[in-house]
């Protein structure tokens, strides 16, 4: 973990966890499940998961609906960011970005490649902010969800974590929206 700062508090963020499968169902989804597993074992609330076929236009319906409701603050959705004919999770959800985060997708694919080498290259992991909202695009697999969660996504979503996150940023929107 990074730098953390014992001055702020914790703020417990409200997270929806989506996952992109044509197949899984909330019994076999393991992907999501890990999500939701880290995400309340660190004190952040599920306000919401669901499963969508991977289909852009279910998919940014879901989401725009997500980040329409105010008290979502985050959503993190795995599954549909390879390179098959059915994954379009970057394609459905980028349009809806009001800024990307670049980075995101740079430093999954740098700490992938301690773990899968060249194969990272088939990652198109996105993130972005939509509607003061953060959302993660993660890979499918567990084991990309645990090196998302736990070497990136787990540091910007504490408020704690220094020199900065997003929760400020975040908690100023929510305000804005009451």
């Amino acid at each position: 973990m990074g730098r953390c700062s014992d001055d702020a508090d914790f703020v417990a963020l409200n997270i929806a966890v989506l996952t992109v499968s044509d197949t899984r169902t909330l019994e076999t989804d393991t992907s999501g499940q890990t999500l939701v597993d880290r995400l309340e074992a660190v004190g952040h609330k599920l306000q919401a998961r669901t499963i969508v076929k991977d289909d852009v236009y279910q998919l940014r319906a879901q989401v725009s609906a997500w980040i329409a409701d105010p008290s979502i603050h985050v959503v993190l959705s795995t599954g549909g960011t390879g390179f098959s004919h059915r994954d379009s999770t970057p394609e459905a959800l980028q349009p809806l970005f009001d800024k990307q985060i670049e980075g995101f997708g740079e430093l999954f694919r740098s700490l992938s490649f301690e773990e899968i080498g060249t194969s990272t290259i088939q990652s198109r992991a996105v993130a972005g902010l939509a509607n003061g909202t953060v959302i993660f695009c993660l890979p499918g697999s567990t084991g990309a969800c645990r090196t998302g969660w736990d070497r990136i996504i787990a540091e910007q979503l504490d408020k704690r974590h220094r020199p900065c996150n997003f929760v400020d940023m975040l908690m100023r929107h929510a305000q804005e929206q009451v």
